[in-house]
Protein backbone atom coordinates (compact mmCIF):
# COMPACT_ATOMS: atom_id res chain seq x y z
CA UNK A 1 0.00 0.00 0.00
CA UNK A 2 1.53 3.70 -0.74
CA UNK A 3 2.14 6.27 1.77
CA UNK A 4 -1.03 8.26 1.24
CA UNK A 5 -3.58 5.37 1.11
CA UNK A 6 -2.37 4.20 4.50
CA UNK A 7 -2.43 8.15 6.31
CA UNK A 8 -6.01 8.07 4.64
CA UNK A 9 -7.21 5.34 6.51
CA UNK A 10 -7.85 7.49 9.24
CA UNK A 11 -8.35 11.47 9.90
CA UNK A 12 -6.53 10.89 12.55
CA UNK A 13 -3.26 8.87 13.35
CA UNK A 14 -3.05 8.57 16.94
CA UNK A 15 0.68 9.68 18.59
CA UNK A 16 1.63 6.44 20.76
CA UNK A 17 3.71 6.54 23.78
CA UNK A 18 3.88 3.22 25.62
CA UNK A 19 6.03 2.19 28.88
CA UNK A 20 4.17 -1.66 29.61
CA UNK A 21 4.17 -4.06 26.69
CA UNK A 22 0.96 -5.26 28.02
CA UNK A 23 -0.62 -1.85 27.55
CA UNK A 24 0.27 -2.66 23.61
CA UNK A 25 -2.51 -5.00 22.89
CA UNK A 26 -5.35 -3.32 24.36
CA UNK A 27 -4.79 -0.50 23.90
CA UNK A 28 -4.96 -0.65 19.84
CA UNK A 29 -8.11 -3.16 20.27
CA UNK A 30 -9.77 -0.01 21.85
CA UNK A 31 -8.18 2.18 19.06
CA UNK A 32 -9.48 -0.26 16.28
CA UNK A 33 -13.07 -0.65 18.12
CA UNK A 34 -13.54 3.21 18.06
CA UNK A 35 -12.58 3.29 14.43
CA UNK A 36 -8.91 4.27 14.25
CA UNK A 37 -7.22 1.62 12.69
CA UNK A 38 -3.73 3.49 12.06
CA UNK A 39 -1.54 3.52 14.87
CA UNK A 40 2.13 5.63 15.18
CA UNK A 41 4.41 3.69 18.23
CA UNK A 42 6.93 6.23 18.96
CA UNK A 43 10.66 5.32 19.67
CA UNK A 44 10.03 7.04 22.62
CA UNK A 45 10.31 4.66 25.60
CA UNK A 46 12.31 1.14 25.59
CA UNK A 47 9.70 -1.20 25.10
CA UNK A 48 7.89 0.65 21.89
CA UNK A 49 9.63 -2.10 19.42
CA UNK A 50 8.22 -4.70 21.26
CA UNK A 51 4.59 -3.45 21.78
CA UNK A 52 4.69 -2.68 17.73
CA UNK A 53 5.60 -6.41 17.04
CA UNK A 54 2.62 -7.37 19.85
CA UNK A 55 -0.09 -5.10 17.75
CA UNK A 56 1.22 -6.33 14.36
CA UNK A 57 1.15 -10.23 16.13
CA UNK A 58 -2.92 -9.58 17.85
CA UNK A 59 -4.28 -7.00 16.23
CA UNK A 60 -4.95 -7.73 12.54
CA UNK A 61 -6.90 -4.69 12.39
CA UNK A 62 -4.37 -1.90 12.94
CA UNK A 63 -2.52 -0.47 10.81
CA UNK A 64 0.78 0.16 13.17
CA UNK A 65 4.06 1.65 11.95
CA UNK A 66 6.51 3.02 13.89
CA UNK A 67 7.15 7.27 15.01
CA UNK A 68 9.95 8.95 16.10
CA UNK A 69 12.55 7.60 13.25
CA UNK A 70 15.81 9.74 13.55
CA UNK A 71 18.36 7.19 11.98
CA UNK A 72 18.59 4.56 9.41
CA UNK A 73 18.94 2.17 12.12
CA UNK A 74 15.88 3.09 13.79
CA UNK A 75 14.61 2.79 10.03
CA UNK A 76 16.09 -1.35 9.87
CA UNK A 77 14.51 -2.10 13.31
CA UNK A 78 11.56 -0.78 12.89
CA UNK A 79 10.87 -3.09 9.73
CA UNK A 80 11.94 -5.85 11.61
CA UNK A 81 9.53 -5.26 13.77
CA UNK A 82 6.75 -5.57 11.33
CA UNK A 83 5.81 -1.94 10.90
CA UNK A 84 3.67 -1.36 7.95
CA UNK A 85 5.00 2.28 7.98
CA UNK A 86 7.31 4.70 9.05
CA UNK A 87 7.48 8.41 10.69
CA UNK A 88 10.21 11.18 11.40
CA UNK A 89 10.14 13.89 13.38
CA UNK A 90 12.68 15.33 10.65
CA UNK A 91 14.80 13.85 8.03
CA UNK A 92 18.78 13.78 7.50
CA UNK A 93 19.67 13.40 4.21
CA UNK A 94 21.00 9.90 5.20
CA UNK A 95 17.59 9.05 6.80
CA UNK A 96 15.60 9.95 3.38
CA UNK A 97 18.59 7.84 1.25
CA UNK A 98 17.68 4.80 3.21
CA UNK A 99 13.99 5.27 3.36
CA UNK A 100 13.96 5.78 0.05
CA UNK A 101 16.14 2.65 -0.69
CA UNK A 102 13.98 0.54 1.97
CA UNK A 103 11.13 -1.36 2.01
CA UNK A 104 8.43 0.75 4.05
CA UNK A 105 6.48 3.68 3.20
CA UNK A 106 7.66 6.44 5.11
CA UNK A 107 6.45 10.00 6.22
CA UNK A 108 9.47 12.10 6.50
CA UNK A 109 9.14 15.20 9.04
CA UNK A 110 9.52 18.75 7.87
CA UNK A 111 8.89 22.11 9.31
CA UNK A 112 9.88 24.79 6.08
CA UNK A 113 9.81 24.91 2.56
CA UNK A 114 13.48 23.47 2.22
CA UNK A 115 12.57 20.76 4.06
CA UNK A 116 9.62 20.05 1.71
CA UNK A 117 12.22 20.49 -1.39
CA UNK A 118 14.90 18.54 0.14
CA UNK A 119 12.32 15.67 0.84
CA UNK A 120 10.49 15.57 -2.62
CA UNK A 121 13.93 15.67 -4.33
CA UNK A 122 14.28 11.98 -2.37
CA UNK A 123 10.94 11.01 -3.48
CA UNK A 124 8.51 11.72 -0.75
CA UNK A 125 5.57 13.55 -1.35
CA UNK A 126 3.65 13.07 1.78
CA UNK A 127 5.05 14.58 4.71
CA UNK A 128 4.82 15.29 8.55
CA UNK A 129 4.55 19.24 9.21
CA UNK A 130 6.00 18.75 12.37
CA UNK A 131 5.80 20.69 15.00
CA UNK A 132 2.42 21.87 13.35
CA UNK A 133 1.13 24.24 15.63
CA UNK A 134 4.32 25.60 16.64
CA UNK A 135 5.39 26.08 12.36
CA UNK A 136 2.06 27.68 11.36
CA UNK A 137 -0.55 25.52 11.79
CA UNK A 138 -3.57 25.79 9.04
CA UNK A 139 -2.13 29.22 7.99
CA UNK A 140 1.43 27.81 6.86
CA UNK A 141 -0.37 24.61 5.29
CA UNK A 142 -1.85 27.15 2.82
CA UNK A 143 1.03 28.82 2.15
CA UNK A 144 3.22 25.62 1.55
CA UNK A 145 -0.27 24.21 -1.12
CA UNK A 146 0.68 27.52 -3.62
CA UNK A 147 4.77 26.45 -4.46
CA UNK A 148 3.92 22.69 -3.69
CA UNK A 149 0.65 21.56 -5.06
CA UNK A 150 1.69 17.60 -5.16
CA UNK A 151 2.54 17.23 -1.69
CA UNK A 152 -0.01 15.99 0.96
CA UNK A 153 0.50 16.83 4.44
CA UNK A 154 -0.11 14.58 7.76
CA UNK A 155 0.24 18.08 10.11
CA UNK A 156 1.40 17.15 14.09
CA UNK A 157 2.23 18.40 16.71
CA UNK A 158 -0.14 20.66 19.03
CA UNK A 159 -3.59 19.23 17.16
CA UNK A 160 -6.77 18.97 18.79
CA UNK A 161 -10.18 17.61 18.47
CA UNK A 162 -10.96 20.96 17.98
CA UNK A 163 -8.55 22.23 15.81
CA UNK A 164 -8.36 19.27 13.39
CA UNK A 165 -11.34 20.00 11.40
CA UNK A 166 -9.86 23.16 10.12
CA UNK A 167 -6.70 21.27 9.17
CA UNK A 168 -8.69 18.18 7.79
CA UNK A 169 -10.82 20.38 5.31
CA UNK A 170 -7.43 21.43 3.83
CA UNK A 171 -7.14 19.84 0.03
CA UNK A 172 -2.96 18.68 0.83
CA UNK A 173 -4.01 17.68 4.12
CA UNK A 174 -4.17 14.10 4.47
CA UNK A 175 -4.81 13.15 7.73
CA UNK A 176 -3.16 14.60 11.22
CA UNK A 177 -1.43 13.89 14.06
CA UNK A 178 -2.45 13.65 17.68
CA UNK A 179 -1.48 12.88 21.14
CA UNK A 180 -4.96 13.41 22.49
CA UNK A 181 -6.26 9.71 21.74
CA UNK A 182 -3.99 8.29 23.89
CA UNK A 183 -3.40 10.36 26.90
CA UNK A 184 -0.76 8.89 29.82
CA UNK A 185 -3.42 8.55 32.47
CA UNK A 186 -5.85 6.57 30.47
CA UNK A 187 -3.34 4.44 29.15
CA UNK A 188 -2.06 3.97 33.12
CA UNK A 189 -5.10 3.23 34.61
CA UNK A 190 -6.23 0.59 31.84
CA UNK A 191 -9.43 2.96 31.11
CA UNK A 192 -10.01 1.21 27.36
CA UNK A 193 -13.17 2.39 27.46
CA UNK A 194 -12.35 6.16 27.51
CA UNK A 195 -9.83 5.84 24.75
CA UNK A 196 -12.48 4.24 22.73
CA UNK A 197 -14.78 7.25 23.33
CA UNK A 198 -12.15 9.27 21.93
CA UNK A 199 -10.88 7.48 18.83
CA UNK A 200 -14.40 7.27 17.77
CA UNK A 201 -15.19 10.99 18.44
CA UNK A 202 -11.63 11.36 16.50
CA UNK A 203 -13.04 8.64 13.26
CA UNK A 204 -16.23 10.78 13.08
CA UNK A 205 -14.16 14.07 12.35
CA UNK A 206 -13.87 12.37 8.73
Amino acid sequence: MKTPDILALSPVMPVIALERVADAVPLARALVKGGIRLLEVTLRTPVALECVRAIAAEVPEAVVGVGTITTPADLDASVRAGAVFGVSPGASASLLKAAAAGPLPFVPGVMTPSDVINAAEAGFNTLKLFPAAQAGGLEMLKAMGGPFPHVRFCPTGGVTLQSAPALLALKNVVCVGGSWLTPKALIDSGDWAAIETLARDAAALR
